[in-house]
C-alpha cells in the first residue's frame, strides 16, 4: 500500500510538470504567433489580474492591434464588465435596511459611520437609525455610539435574531437603518449563521466590504462565503493602502458584483466616494515603475499561467 501511494504521488508530480511544460510551449507559441497578445497577457498577470479573466479578454481581443491599442481595448473590456453604482441617489435616496458585512479589520464600523453621515446630511438624523450586532470586540459598541452621538443618531444593540426582528419592527418608520455586524473570518461557520439571521429578519440587504489590499484568491474566498441573493453590492475599502487594484476589480468583475462605493481613508465622512471608473482602471492596469521582489521575468510568466490554468475557478463572468 505504501508503494502504491508513493507511486501515485510521483505520478501526480510528473503530471504537474508535464502540464506546466505544455503551458510553457503554448506560451512560446503565442509569443511567436501573436506577440502583442503575449505581451499584454503578461502585463495583466503582473498587474494582478487572474489568469482566468486575462486569458478570456486577451483571446477576445482582435489580433491585428498594436500594444497601445490593445491596452485601451482591454481597459474598455474590463470597464464594460464592471458594474458600479451610477449615482448616490440610487443608494441613499432608495433607503432601506442595510447590513455592513465582511471579514475582520476591513473597516465595517468606520464605513457604517460614513454612510450614516451621508444619510443625515440628506434626510436628517431623525430618519436614520444605527444597529450593532458586534458584542465581541472590546469597545466596538462604544465606537459606534460615539459616531451616533456626533451625528445625533440613536444606536441600538441587538443580541440575536429575535431581538433584531423586534428592533427593526420598531424602526420601520425610518428612511434608512444601518447594521454594523460582527467581523469574522470568511472560513468561520458563523458567517452562514449570520447571513441566515439577517435573511430571517425581513428586508435586510447586505453590503460586502472587500479589502483592496488582499490577494485575489483571498477575495474570491470572501465573496464565496458571503454570497447570497440579499447581497446588494460591495464596497472596496483601504484603497489608499493597496499597491495594486487589479485583484479587487478582477474579483468584482468575475463574480458580477456591483461596486457601490470606494473608501480610501479613515476620515468620516470624507473618505468615501462613488466609484471613479477612470481612476480605478488606471490603478488596476498600472504595473510597477521599478523592479521589485514580485516582478515577473519573461520566463516566469509561463509558469504563472500554467499554475492559473490548473486552477478550477468557480466564478462566472458578468
Amino acid at each position: 500500500t505504501a508503494e502504491v501511494a508513493q507511486l501515485r504521488d510521483e505520478m501526480r508530480v510528473i503530471k504537474s510538470l508535464l502540464e506546466r511544460q505544455l503551458a510553457g510551449f503554448a506560451w512560446g507559441e503565442m509569443a511567436r504567433d501573436t506577440p502583442t497578445r503575449a505581451v499584454l497577457l503578461g502585463e495583466m498577470i503582473e498587474a494582478g489580474f487572474s489568469g482566468q479573466l486575462a486569458r478570456k479578454l486577451v483571446q477576445d481581443m482582435p489580433e491585428d492591434m498594436a500594444p497601445d491599442e490593445g491596452r485601451k481595448w482591454l481597459k474598455a473590456a474590463v470597464n464594460r464588465r464592471l458594474r458600479t453604482l451610477p449615482t448616490e441617489a440610487d443608494f441613499i435616496d432608495r433607503g432601506g435596511v442595510y447590513a455592513i458585512v465582511g471579514p475582520t479589520g476591513v473597516g465595517k464600523t468606520t464605513t457604517t459611520a460614513k454612510l450614516a453621515a451621508r444619510c443625515v446630511v440628506r434626510y436628517g438624523a431623525d430618519r436614520l437609525a444605527l444597529l450593532t450586532t458586534d458584542g465581541y470586540r472590546i469597545g466596538a459598541q462604544e465606537q459606534l455610539r460615539i459616531y451616533g452621538r456626533i451625528l445625533g443618531v440613536p444606536v441600538f444593540v441587538v443580541r440575536d435574531g429575535e431581538d433584531l426582528r423586534r428592533t427593526l419592527a420598531d424602526l420601520r418608520d425610518k428612511h434608512m437603518v444601518l447594521i454594523d455586524t460582527v467581523g469574522m473570518s470568511q472560513r468561520d461557520r458563523m458567517v452562514a449563521e449570520q447571513a441566515a439571521m439577517l435573511m430571517r429578519s425581513g428586508e435586510v440587504n447586505r453590503l460586502l466590504l472587500l479589502n483592496a489590499g488582499c490577494r485575489g484568491d483571498t477575495l474570491d474566498d470572501v465573496v464565496r462565503a458571503y454570497a447570497g441573493e440579499d447581497l446588494a453590492g460591495c464596497i472596496m475599502t483601504k484603497v489608499d493602502e493597496a499597491t495594486a487594484l487589479a485583484p479587487a476589480l478582477d474579483c468584482i468583475v468575475r463574480h458580477g458584483l456591483t461596486l457601490s462605493y470606494v473608501a480610501n481613508g479613515q476620515r468620516v465622512p470624507e473618505d468615501l466616494h462613488l466609484p471613479n471608473r477612470n481612476y480605478l482602471l488606471h490603478r488596476a492596469f498600472k504595473t510597477g515603475a521599478m523592479e521589485s521582489a514580485h516582478s515577473l521575468r519573461d520566463e516566469e510568466v509561463s509558469l504563472a499561467m500554467a499554475q492559473s490554468s490548473s486552477t478550477v475557478a468557480g466564478a462566472s463572468f458578468a
